[in-house]
């Protein structure tokens, strides 16, 4: 107190926190970034500068050619021709429901919309953890109604799926109850393997001339344009997912002959182009099946873009568990978990989280890279241009239909790496300076 009156001054202690300040005007706002990013200094500013030149000049240029004086609605490219000389995205307009289902039949076009929402429903549930867990069930029926619904046929045969998947379990149950796991595991692959060769058919043909309930069935030649595409992307991405994961834990086991076969599968399917196992399902594969037997050509189609995938996903998932701490394996091991109770519970769920940046990396590509199935001769996007273009009307369109094909397959790929950015900050634990 005496210092206090010895220098004339009084200290004061505030009673209420005190109303936060305004940034400084030169710190924040697009100015303060363009400042910082783009003239921090003299060869920023020149950049700038001679970028944004090249930039003005090709828009200045594009622009008008993609927007102000494009055609969208004509009959042919010569009517296009009459009324602008911009980009003739009638030929879009026109030929959008053969863009988007191919030859798929005109009446039956609400079956590939409604299994387009209805996928939409099944992975809200996963890719959002605060819907009702109940969902889930119809996430897992998802795959059955949607082929009910694209291909049709009888109803029968996507109901028997179930229910051999059911007498599977029962069966791993009781030979492991009886025998061991392993030998379960093989009668149940056995039982499924005779099934669906040789009984599936049988009872699914059986049931349907006692019952004949289905909806009129679609031959996959019929199949085209995005519909193809994102039949066999969102096929392979989600199957890929858990074969890929079976394969990285198989490739870290320590049994020798679960390694062996995984690591030989994996640097196999990663040492051959797509383009060869895409040949190979649709024209090899045949020599291999008995006489008569009729496989999908689409169906082969997604098995190999699948295997395909899941052989990068198996190794974008080791990293993730290579990149795990030992400590928490032994955490687990301290802790009495069995292997699968520290896999599921400790050991995935952190390798899983570490690699979502490479395992949607993976997703992008294997959905862009159904494109190369036009070279077996399925009509995506890519491989109906030629008819389209084939035609008198639009003999001589070079550049808008790639443009719109490149333009869904930026917007969707562009969803899902915004997808991924928003996971990783929801599951982000870390602590940053």
């Amino acid at each position: 107190m005496a210092d206090t009156q010895n220098n004339n001054s009084l200290l004061y202690i505030s009673t209420k926190e005190l109303p936060q300040l305004p940034a400084p005007v030169n710190t924040h706002g697009p100015g303060a970034w363009m400042r910082m990013n783009m003239f921090a200094n003299g060869r920023d500013t020149f950049l700038t500068i001679v970028f944004s030149i090249l930039v003005i000049a090709v828009l200045y240029k594009l622009i008008p050619w993609l927007i102000t004086n494009a055609v969208f609605f004509a009959d042919s490219i010569r009517q296009c021709r009459e009324i602008d000389t911009g980009a003739c995205f009638a030929v879009v307009t026109t030929r959008f429901n053969q863009l988007i289902f191919g030859f798929y039949p005109p009446d039956f076009y609400w079956r590939p919309i409604l299994t387009f929402i209805l996928m939409f429903v099944a992975f809200a549930p996963i890719l959002h953890d605060n819907l009702p867990r109940k969902l889930l069930w119809f996430s897992a029926l998802f795959p059955l109604l949607a082929y009910f619904l694209l291909w049709g046929g009888p109803i029968w045969g996507p109901l028997l799926i179930p229910v051999m998947l059911a007498l599977a379990v029962l069966v791993y149950k009781s030979v492991s109850a009886s025998l061991n796991p392993s030998l379960g595991v093989l009668a149940a692959v056995a039982f499924t393997v005779v099934w669906f060769f040789l009984v599936h058919d049988t009872m699914s043909e059986t049931l349907a001339s006692a019952m004949p309930i289905g909806l009129e069935p679609v031959e996959s030649a019929k199949f085209g344009g995005f519909l193809v595409t994102f039949v066999i992307g969102v096929t392979g991405i989600v199957a890929s997912l858990p074969i890929g994961i079976a394969l990285a834990l198989g490739r870290k086991s320590d049994m020798a002959v679960v390694k062996m076969i995984c690591v030989g599968f994996i640097e196999f399917i990663r040492g051959v182009p797509l383009i060869t196992l895409l040949f190979v399902a649709s024209t090899l594969l045949n020599y291999f099946l008995p006489p008569g037997t009729t496989f999908d050509l689409i169906l082969r189609v997604i098995i190999m873009v699948t295997l395909f995938a899941a052989a990068y996903m198996a190794e974008v998932i080791r990293g993730g568990l290579a990149a795990l701490p030992r400590g928490q394996y032994e955490a687990a091991d301290a802790l009495g978990l069995t292997y699968w109770q520290s896999t599921r519970l400790i050991v995935l769920p952190q390798a899983l989280k570490i690699s979502i940046p490479g395992i949607v990396n993976t997703f992008i590509g294997l959905f862009k890279d159904t494109t190369l199935v036009s070279i077996v001769g399925i009509l995506d996007p890519i491989g109906i241009m030629q008819p389209i273009r084939s035609t008198t009307e639009w003999n001589g369109i070079i550049w808008e239909l790639p443009i719109f094909i490149g333009l869904v397959f930026f917007i969707c790929c562009f969803v899902m790496s915004r997808y991924s950015m928003y996971f990783e900050r929801k599951l982000d634990t870390g602590h940053r300076n």
